[in-house]
């Protein structure tokens, strides 16, 4: 533990800042979202606004300890934070409440905690240990493996919850295994198969077989027509014409019915203004009536008259969108890519792996949640439920990514002696 005169020595002030901002902004809009002119939420701890101070505080407290505990207390207790994550999220299964659809909180009396929100930082720690004690340069294909694997498993388990939107989250670490020097490919490949799975579900299957063909024939004429070449280029047709063949059976047959409809909504091939896709119109209504300069503090009728659910969790964007205008929106998200920036920037003048790989980590899972959050509300992403960080209401996502970004900031002030 640092010694009382030297707590906040080399803590980074600006990260904090942007915190306290966003969280600041967070407490506001909720209460925009809960309020009602016959009721005062100010004192009211029964209120999702008096809930968040509550929440808020506990935050505070929190990321106080990170900060005055030695770094050394999360590096060795790391794969030890991850097995007891890994037990809550099997244990939630079994004996979890469910909500929303989701079999993934804990109920304790009148508190209920999520115990995925906690399994970001402990699977961003376990892979920034796991590569932080591969001394080669080389990354073998079995530590690649094991990787994956330390990723996977809490991602399954999460799926298995019926959260997909919590487990889209561990997407992101293929960004950060990317900066680790995982092949780009991996991601064009990637970006490749989910423009296909789109036209598959747009256009009809034959035709687009038929374009692909083309597209391959094309490179054909054009190559040099070496045999490897026209090899690699057949396995890649023959495998981008099965895939679109099998997307409606996997749609069909792998996804939940509401996510089948919400992607169907999203791609236009159905509407249903009175069910499933009354959120996203209401939520567009919601934000594009804000304007310029927005409708003013507690003024949002689309807010006020709960004609947008989930207004204080999910949907809490447009609360911001609407009182506040393009203008407040394009400050909050200016505040927000500017603590992913601070912490990307912070993350590169590291001077050992594991305090980089995991500030990566941390700045990839808030932009993941940044840009799905923000993407369902204005409709480019199915509404798959996800909170956006330090803004929407709820104590486990707000306790969550205040330990995910105040441990990497401890980290951060100890960039001079950690050397590994």
């Amino acid at each position: 533990m640092r010694s009382a005169k030297n707590i906040f020595d080399n803590i980074d002030n600006v990260s904090i800042l942007l915190y306290g901002i966003l969280v600041f902004l967070g407490i506001v809009n909720i209460y925009a979202s809960q309020y009602n002119a016959d009721t005062s939420f100010a004192f009211d701890l029964s209120s999702r606004y008096g809930k968040q101070i509550l929440f808020t505080g506990v935050a505070a407290f929190i990321a106080f300890l990170i900060v005055i505990i030695d770094w050394k207390f999360f590096y060795s207790l790391t794969y030890l934070l991850y097995a007891v994550v890994i037990l809550l999220l099997i244990g939630v299964l079994f004996r979890g409440a469910m909500t929303g659809g989701a079999t993934s909180w804990f109920e304790l009396g009148p508190f209920k905690f999520q115990p995925s929100e906690f399994a970001k930082f402990a699977t961003a720690l376990a892979v920034a240990k796991y590569y932080n004690n591969i001394h080669s340069k080389y990354i073998s294909l079995q530590d690649k493996l094991k990787t994956y694997g330390i990723i996977l498993l809490p991602f399954l388990l999460i799926i298995l919850q019926n959260d997909l939107g919590t487990a889209l989250v561990y997407a992101s670490f293929v960004l950060v295994l990317y900066r680790e020097g995982l092949s780009g490919n991996i991601l064009i490949f990637g970006l490749i198969v989910g423009i296909l799975f789109v036209l598959s579900l747009l256009l009809d299957q034959i035709l687009l077989v038929s374009i692909l063909s083309g597209i391959a024939f094309i490179i054909f004429l054009i190559s040099r027509k070496r045999k490897k070449e026209i090899i690699a280029l057949g396995g890649i047709l023959i495998a981008s014409m099965a895939f679109v063949l099998s997307v409606n059976y996997m749609f069909d047959n792998f996804l939940a019915p509401h996510h089948k409809v919400r992607i169907n909504i999203l791609l236009g091939n159905k509407i249903d203004a009175h069910g499933a896709g009354y959120n996203l119109i209401q939520s567009k209504i919601a934000i594009g009536s804000g304007g310029l300069s927005g409708k003013g503090f507690l003024n949002g009728t689309q807010t006020r008259f709960d004609f947008v659910p989930e207004q204080s969790t999910d949907f809490i964007f447009c609360t911001i969108g609407e009182e506040w205008g393009f203008i407040g929106s394009l400050f909050f998200v200016s505040v927000f890519i500017g603590l992913l920036l601070r912490i990307l920037f912070l993350a590169e003048r590291q001077r050992s792996n594991f305090s980089r790989i995991y500030g990566y980590s941390v700045a990839t899972i808030l932009f993941m949640h940044f840009l799905i959050n923000i993407g369902m509300t204005i409709g480019l992403v199915p509404v798959i439920g996800i909170p956006l960080p330090f803004i929407s209401y709820g104590g486990s996502s707000l306790v969550g990514f205040t330990i995910l970004l105040f441990i990497f900031l401890n980290l951060d002030s100890y960039r001079l002696q950690i050397l590994r």
